[in-house]
C-alpha cells in the first residue's frame, strides 16, 4: 500500500498512480512483541505510569510473537531482502528487531561475529543472537513512543545498551542518558506528528530501498493518521488502524518532488549501439506534420 498516494481518476479518489522506481521506497513497519506493561496495562491503565515497568521488556508469550514473525520473514524470503533495520531505542523493540531480523543462536566460535544481543539480555532467559548473515541494526530516537510520564517509555543509558546488544549500532544517537523523556510533562500529540514526519523524511535520505523499522504503537498510529488524507477512505483506514504487537505491515514511501531520489538502478538508456528506431506512433505524428490535412486519407 501507499503511504503517498496521487490519485488520477476523474472523482480524485481512483485510478492508479505511476511511479519510477528510483523515486520509491519499501518500509516494514512492525510494532514490537508484546512487553510486561501491554499485559498489566489492559487490566489497569495507571499501570503505565509505575516506575516498576521502566524500559519494559518483553514477555515470554512476546518471544513467541518474535519467533513466529521470525518464521514469516524467513518463509516470504523478506529477510533477505531488507537493507536495514531501524529500531527504536527501547529494550521491548531492540529486542525484537533482533529476534526477527538477527541472526541465529551465537555460538562464539567466530571472534569476527560480534552478537546482536547477549545471552539473558534483560532477564530474557534466550541464548545470545548473531550477527552473522543479519541486515544491519541501527538504533534511532525519531522513532520512539509518545515521550514523557509513563516510565516504561524511558530508555536506559546507551551505555547499558550496548553492552546488552553489541553488533546494533547506536552512533546516530547523541546523548548517552535518556534527555528527551519528562517525568511530567507528556509529549503533545502534534509534536509526535512533527517527530514521526521529520522520520519518515529521514528514511528517504537513506541509501537503502528496502527498510524494516520496529516501532511502538503510538508513534505508528499518530503518524500514520497523519498520511494518506489523498487516498481512498478505505486505504486512509487501512493505513492508520492500530498495530497489534508483533504486527508486520508493508508500505511504500514516494517521492513526488524532483529533490533527493537516487539514481534509477536497473533502467537501461537503449540504443546501445545506437541505430535508426523511428516508432510508427512517432512516424505518425511526423507525417501529420509534414502533409496537409486535406492530403492524409
Amino acid at each position: 500500500m501507499l503511504v503517498v498516494f496521487s490519485p488520477t481518476g476523474m472523482d480524485g479518489n481512483s485510478g492508479p498512480s505511476l511511479y519510477p522506481l528510483h523515486r520509491c521506497k519499501t518500509i516494514h513497519l512492525v510494532r514490537h512483541a508484546q512487553g510486561i506493561h501491554n499485559v498489566e496495562g489492559e487490566k489497569n491503565y495507571k499501570v503505565y505510569m509505575s516506575h516498576e515497568y521502566f524500559d519494559a521488556h518483553l514477555t515470554p508469550l512476546g518471544w513467541q510473537q518474535v519467533d513466529n514473525l521470525r518464521k514469516h520473514v524467513q518463509a516470504t524470503g523478506l529477510l533477505k531482502k531488507i537493507d536495514l533495520v531501524v529500531s527504536s531505542p527501547l529494550q521491548r523493540t531492540l529486542q525484537t528487531a533482533v529476534g526477527v531480523f538477527g541472526g541465529d543462536d551465537y555460538n562464539g566460535s567466530n571472534m569476527d561475529n560480534v552478537p546482536l544481543m547477549v545471552a539473558n539480555a534483560g532477564n530474557c532467559g534466550r541464548s545470545a543472537i548473531s550477527s552473522l548473515n543479519s541486515p544491519p541494526i541501527m538504533a534511532v530516537e525519531l522513532c520512539r513512543e509518545h515521550l514523557g510520564v509513563h516510565p516504561c517509555d524511558k530508555r536506559r543509558s546507551i551505555g547499558e545498551y550496548q553492552f546488552l546488544f553489541p553488533a546494533v549500532d547506536f552512533s546516530a544517537i547523541e546523548t548517552d542518558e535518556d534527555v528527551l523523556w519528562k517525568a511530567d510533562v507528556r509529549e503533545t500529540k502534534e509534536d509526535l506528528i512533527a517527530r514521526g514526519s521529520k522520520f519518515f523524511n529521514w528514511l528517504w535520505t537513506r541509501k537503502e530501498k528496502e527498510i524494516a523499522v520496529v516501532t511502538h504503537s503510538g508513534f505508528l498510529y499518530h503518524t500514520l493518521s497523519s498520511l494518506g488524507n489523498d487516498c481512498n477512505p478505505s486505504v486512509k483506514k487501512e493505513i492508520c488502524q492500530h498495530f497489534a504487537n508483533c504486527e508486520l505491515r508493508s508500505m511504500v514511501i514516494v517521492d513526488k518532488s524532483m529533490i533527493g531520489s537516487d539514481l534509477p538502478a536497473t533502467n537501461y538508456p537503449g540504443k546501445i549501439p545506437p541505430g535508426p528506431d523511428l516508432s510508427s506512433d512517432a512516424a505518425d505524428e511526423k507525417a501529420e506534420k509534414d502533409i496537409p490535412n486535406s492530403d492524409l486519407k
